[in-house]
């Protein structure tokens, strides 16, 4: 009998991961070094990071949680903390890693590769297949689980990192990755305060306001959790409308993934209008209080 364990760090990831493992196996334990994870697995554990340690050193648990779990299949949600993880279970196990997937056919992992302008398929060969797995991939709302979550200490490496101090980042509300909806905004918006245009037709919607990369981390924006792309968040909405963005592939990758997918651009020749299902070639100025008008 197959058995997944998980590892997360959030309340969402954990139930979209989890359900996704249940496709995969019949048996699914989570460990979770974040939010605990209860109604989501079969067995479940939260390991609590003491104030002077980081989250990246509970691999030494992690790994030990592993190997008594009796697991063949590792579904790890892609936080910056959990990619440290699942990188020493790889080691400990003398495993590779696919990252990134993005659809499954059983074991075989679709990803993509080369900055997004290409997709491999990819199946491990070895006793234990491991996977990250970003946001909307699986959906998380039939998870279900046991309520009892076990508390399993933190256990230092014999070289831990010593946490001196923490600087609290900006509190942001985005979360595209729940969102069905999202208006995002590229380049095409030369000054700030014509995002109000693309937040009032958000606000008709019911949407989450987005961004292409240069809004997010050249001009500041937005924060650094609304950027769509390749190296930003994977989204897949049901409908997601593009105001002001070229399509240039580094974006796209991050949005294909979209039922419906709605452009602006006062270039009619832009790339995108080639990829989306409807298209406005007109000034965003314009376009958008009609739109938001008319709805």
């Amino acid at each position: 009998m197959a058995k997944a364990f998980v590892i997360a760090e959030t309340k969402a990831a954990a139930a979209e991961l989890t359900c996704g493992a249940r496709t995969l196996a019949e048996e699914v334990v989570i460990v979770s070094v974040g939010d605990v994870p209860t109604g989501v697995a079969d067995t479940a554990f939260h390991i609590e990071i003491p104030a002077g340690n980081v989250a990246d050193d509970a691999y030494v648990t992690v790994n030990r949680l592993f190997d008594e779990s009796g697991a063949t299949i590792v579904l790890a949600e892609p936080s910056l903390h959990v990619l440290s993880l699942v990188g020493r279970l790889a080691a400990h196990l003398g495993a590779a890693t696919i990252t990134g997937v993005s659809a499954f056919e059983d074991l075989t992992a679709t990803s993509m590769y080369f900055g997004g302008t290409g997709v491999r398929k990819a199946r491990a060969t070895g006793e234990v297949s491991l996977f990250t797995v970003g946001a909307g991939v699986f959906d998380g709302s039939a998870a279900t689980g046991t309520d009892s979550v076990e508390e399993v200490a933190f256990e230092a490496p014999d070289h831990a990192v010593v946490k001196t101090g923490t600087e609290a980042l900006p509190e942001s509300d985005v979360n595209l990755a729940g969102a069905e909806a999202i208006v995002a905004c590229g380049r095409g918006f030369a000054d700030e305060a014509d995002l109000a245009l693309a937040r009032d037709l958000a606000a008709k919607l019911g949407a989450e306001v987005g961004c292409t990369r240069p809004l997010a981390e050249g001009v500041d924006w937005f924060p650094r959790e609304a950027y769509v792309g390749v190296s930003g968040a994977v989204v897949s909405p049901k409908t997601y409308v593009a105001v002001g963005i070229s399509g240039q592939m580094q974006h796209m990758v991050g949005c294909n993934g979209s039922e419906t997918i709605i452009a602006v651009n006062k270039d009619k020749n832009a790339p995108i209008f080639k990829q989306c299902d409807y298209g406005f070639a007109g000034d965003l100025k314009t376009v958008l209080p009609a739109l938001t008008a008319a709805l």
